[in-house]
């Protein structure tokens, strides 16, 4: 599927898209790629909600805020700038992590939380085995890695993901904020989210594996976990089919009303 082209529309320091209309559904990407990776659920969902996606500025914090924390402090203000409420919000790898923050800070904005390979518990990180940097072959199949299906990272994805490791500063801020994740494990207070939260992981994760949604579940009072065969970190971009459908039920199920106990 080629790539649609979405508008970036800008306001003050804040890059995003936003689709459709209705209740906002607002999408955190991960360190590698940005919009690519929402491609099918943004063509999706826009039909049914106002599909958000922030530019998380990964490589534009100073180096002290270049963390989750920095990261989540920037999306408040974007939610802020924008006026939105009640909002669906719908993380993978990183994005999860800070859209786990988001809700444990600002509870009363978020409707439903989705997590996709969201880090925050565990992670097996990529920083470990960065020196290589000038190799491509290995760049490729350290992106590779990221799927169940090694075809998923495209020349553009790996392309990517070359550029930003060869050059100083940017590989420098992907540590720090793979650093920052592992840190602020996040197991001690994921009892207080009181959302609706779906999880949805890919069976072959091996960056945050299935023993880690396992324990998202068990920790996260409101949720349902689904299972996606064949499918590694990012559910979204590997099986978007998949994905969508079960992420669309979910939000469906939000809207009705509950049943009336007779």
């Amino acid at each position: 599927m080629a790539l649609m082209q979405y508008e970036i529309k800008q306001q003050e320091k804040f890059k995003f898209i936003e689709e459709g209309t209705g209740e906002p559904l607002v999408l955190l990407h991960g360190l590698f790629g940005a919009l690519s990776n929402f491609q099918e659920l943004i063509e999706y969902f826009r039909h049914h909600y106002k599909v958000i996606v922030p530019m998380l500025p990964l490589f534009d914090l100073d180096l002290l805020h270049t963390s989750v924390g920095g990261l989540q402090k920037y999306l408040y203000k974007f939610m802020e700038a924008r006026n939105y409420k009640q909002v669906h919000l719908l993380g993978n790898s990183l994005g999860g992590h800070v859209a786990l923050l988001y809700v444990l800070k600002h509870p009363e904005r978020v409707q439903s939380l989705i997590l996709t390979g969201s880090s925050g518990l565990f992670e097996n990180g990529m920083g470990d085995s960065y020196p290589k940097r000038g190799d491509y072959e290995y760049i490729k199949k350290k992106t590779q890695i990221t799927f169940y299906d090694p075809r998923t990272a495209t020349k553009e994805l790996v392309d990517e993901v070359y550029e930003i490791v060869n050059n100083r500063l940017k590989a420098i801020k992907i540590i720090a904020l793979a650093k920052s994740a592992i840190r602020n494990n996040l197991g001690e207070e994921l009892n207080q989210i009181k959302q609706p939260t779906l999880l949805i992981w890919g069976n072959n994760d091996t960056i945050t594996p299935p023993f880690v949604a396992r324990e998202f579940n068990k920790l996260i009072p409101n949720s349902e976990l689904h299972f996606i065969d064949k499918c590694g970190h990012a559910p979204m971009m590997e099986v978007p089919g998949e994905f969508n459908q079960i992420l669309h039920k979910f939000l469906t199920k939000l809207k009705e009303p509950a049943a009336v106990l007779k």
